[in-house]
C-alpha cells in the first residue's frame, strides 16, 4: 500500500496522461486554438516527457533509496504541470483544477504530513496567481468560495493521506515483526532434534522439519505433499496409525512410543500427536506428531534398572551364600571322613569322593556369590588405567581357552592416563571382559583391546561426564550377540557357556558402577564391543567447591 515505487509509477502514468491529453486536445483543436495554448500544451507534454524519463532513470540507477528532496522536485513539477493545464483550459472555469487535490495526495504519501500541506498551499497559491493575472487582479465571492473549498478539500486529503502513510509503515512494521517471527520459528524447527510432521486431512504431508526427515528417512524439503503412507508409515507404521487417529477421530496422543525402522537400523522414539480443527472443517483438520529418538533415554533407564536389579540379586545371594556355606562344609568334612573309614566298601569310598568333588564345586559357585555381593571400591588410588589393561590383556594371552589360535592385541595410549580407583577391582573386571570376548571368538580370531581419553562431545548419547571420560573399548569378530538374548548379558546367573555361573558381567557392572562408570554394550551380526567409560579423576579441591 506504501510502496514508494508504486506511487512514482501512478504518477507517472497520470502526469503523462494528461500532458498527453492536453496535447491531443490542442492539435484536434489547432485551427480553434490560439497559438499561446498550442505552445503551452507543447511544452508541456515534452517536459513532461523529459522530466518522467529523468526521473525513471534516476530511480534505477541510485544505488540507495531516493531522498526527499527527489519526492519535492516531482511535486513541485507536477503542480506546475497542473497549473498550465488549468491555464489553457480557462482559468477560474477550468474543470481540472481539481487535479491539485490528486497533487496534494500524491505528495502527501510520499513526505511527510508538513511535506503534504506545503504542496497544497503551493498549489493553492498557484491557482490564485493564475486566476489574479487572467483576471487583472480581481477576486470576486465565487472565486473565494472556490479557493476554500480547494483548500479545505487540499487539507483533508493531506491528512488522509499523512493518516493512510502511519498506517502503511505500522503495516510495515507489523509486517516486520511477523517476518522476523517467522524466520525465528523456521530457525527453530529447522535446528531442534525433535523430528515435527503436519498431516492435512487428504493425509497428505503438509510440514517436516529437516529432523523429522532425518528420522524418518526422507528428504524434508521434497517430501511435501506426498501421501502419508510413502512418506511416514513405510519407516513407522505406529507414528502414522497415531496421527490417522488425531485426523479421524480427533484422539491425541501423550508420551506414546514407536519403533522407526530404517535400512540401516531400528530405534525407538517417543512422540505426541495434536490436532489443529481450522474452523471446526473436517476438510481443514490437521494432525501435527513431534517425536524424538529416545534410545539414549532406554540406554540410561536400561543402565538404571541393571544396578537396581544387580544390587537386589547381590544381597540375595550373600545372604545365601553364607546360610549354605556352613552346612556345605559340615557335609564335605563328614562324608570325606566316612569314605576313609576302614569299614568303607569301594562304592562308598568313590561315592564319597564323587560328593567331596561336587561340594568343592558348590563352595567354588558360593565363593562367586560372594565376590559378586562384596563387590566394592575399597580404594581410591591413582592408577594407570593403561597399565592395567596391559596386565590384565597378558593374562587373557596366557590363558588356555586363547590355544585356539585367538590373538589379544593390545593399543596403549599415547601418554598415561590416570584414574581413581582400585586397581584390583579393575584388573579383575577388564580381564573378564576380554576373556569373555576370547571366548566369544572363532578360531584364529582376533581381539583388540584399546584405551584412549574422550571429550564431552565424543561421549557416546545418553552418558554424562562433566570432564570427559576414560574408555576402555573390548572388541570382538565374534558372530555377534543374538537380539533376543542381547539385553540379558549383565543379568546374575544367565549364561550361554557350558558349565558357566553367569556372574562374569554382572560382577564387571558392579566394579565398573563402583568406580561411578558404566559399561555398554554394541553387538551386531559380526562382533562385538564392550566400552567401560570411567570418570577422569577430579582436581584437588574440586569436590569439596
Amino acid at each position: 500500500m506504501l510502496d514508494q515505487r508504486r506511487v512514482l509509477r501512478w504518477i507517472y502514468i497520470g502526469r503523462l496522461s494528461l500532458a498527453s491529453a492536453i496535447f491531443v486536445a490542442a492539435v484536434l483543436a489547432w485551427q480553434a486554438a490560439e497559438a499561446r495554448v498550442t505552445l503551452i500544451a507543447s511544452l508541456a507534454v515534452i517536459t513532461a516527457l523529459i522530466v518522467t524519463t529523468v526521473s525513471v532513470w534516476y530511480g534505477a540507477q541510485a544505488k540507495r533509496p531516493v531522498g526527499r528532496g527527489f519526492f519535492y522536485l516531482q511535486a513541485v513539477f507536477d503542480v506546475a504541470l497542473v497549473t498550465a493545464v488549468v491555464h489553457v483550459t480557462g482559468g477560474q472555469l477550468s474543470q481540472f483544477a481539481a487535479l491539485y487535490i490528486l497533487v496534494t495526495a500524491g505528495a502527501s504519501l510520499l513526505l511527510p504530513a508538513g511535506g503534504g500541506l506545503l504542496v497544497a498551499a503551493l498549489g493553492i497559491s498557484c491557482y490564485i496567481a493564475d486566476v489574479v493575472a487572467s483576471r487583472n487582479g480581481a477576486l470576486d465571492i465565487g472565486m473565494m468560495l472556490q479557493l476554500t473549498v480547494f483548500a479545505g478539500a487540499a487539507l483533508g486529503v493531506a491528512y488522509l493521506s499523512a493518516r493512510l502513510k502511519e498506517a502503511g509503515v505500522d503495516r510495515e512494521e507489523l509486517e516486520a515483526q511477523l517476518a522476523l517471527a517467522r524466520l525465528q520459528a523456521e530457525d527453530i524447527l529447522r535446528n531442534i532434534r525433535s523430528g515435527i510432521v503436519t498431516i492435512g486431512a487428504q493425509h497428505r504431508l503438509l510440514f517436516a522439519n529437516p529432523a523429522a526427515g532425518a528420522l524418518l528417512g526422507f528428504d524434508h524439503d521434497t517430501a511435501r505433499g506426498r501421501p502419508m503412507s510413502e512418506a511416514i508409515a513405510g519407516a513407522c507404521p505406529a507414528l502414522a496409525a497415531a496421527l490417522d487417529h488425531a485426523l479421524a477421530d480427533g484422539e491425541r496422543v501423550t508420551r506414546g512410543e514407536a519403533v522407526i525402522t530404517q535400512t540401516s537400523r531400528s530405534f525407538p522414539i517417543g512422540f505426541t500427536t495434536t490436532i489443529l480443527d481450522a474452523d471446526e472443517d473436517d476438510a481443514s483438520r490437521s494432525a501435527t506428531a513431534i517425536f524424538q529418538d529416545i534410545t539414549d533415554n532406554k540406554r540410561l533407564e536400561e543402565l538404571r534398572l541393571r544396578a537396581e536389579r544387580l544390587e537386589g540379586v547381590a544381597e540375595l545371594s550373600a545372604s545365601l551364600a553364607h546360610e549354605i556355606k556352613n552346612p556345605l562344609a559340615s557335609i564335605r568334612s563328614a562324608v570325606e571322613q566316612l569314605a576313609r573309614a576302614p569299614r568303607a566298601t569301594d562304592d562308598e569310598r568313590t561315592l564319597g569322593r564323587l560328593i567331596v568333588r561336587e561340594s568343592d564345586r558348590l563352595a567354588r559357585l558360593l565363593t562367586e556369590f560372594l565376590d559378586f555381593a562384596r563387590v566394592r571400591k575399597t580404594r581410591g588410588d591413582l592408577v594407570d588405567i593403561g597399565e592395567i589393561a596391559r596386565a590384565a590383556t597378558s593374562l587373557t594371552a596366557s590363558h588356555p581357552d586363547c590355544s585356539r589360535g585367538i590373538d589379544v592385541a593390545y593399543q596403549p595410549p599415547r601418554t598415561p592416563i590416570l584414574v581413581e580407583g582400585d586397581e584390583d577391582l579393575l584388573h579383575r573386571a577388564i580381564f573378564n571382559i576380554t576373556l569373555n570376548a576370547v571366548q566369544a571368538s572363532p578360531e584364529n580370531g582376533r581381539v583388540i583391546v584399546e584405551v584412549s581419553c574422550l571429550t564431552r562431545d565424543q561421549i557416546p548419547p545418553g552418558v554424562v561426564f562433566r570432564d570427559g571420560a576414560v574408555a576402555l573399548r573390548v572388541t570382538d569378530g565374534g558372530p555377534g550377540i543374538p537380539p533376543a538374548i542381547k539385553d540379558r548379558v549383565f543379568d546374575p546367573f544367565f549364561t550361554t557357556k557350558p558349565g558357566g555361573t553367569g556372574l562374569g558381567l554382572p560382577i564387571v557392572h558392579r566394579a565398573i558402577e563402583a568406580h561411578r562408570g558404566c559399561v555398554l554394550l554394541d553387538t551386531g551380526k559380526r562382533g562385538t564391543r564392550f566400552t567401560v567409560l570411567l570418570p577422569l579423576p577430579q582436581p584437588a579441591g574440586a569436590e569439596a567447591a
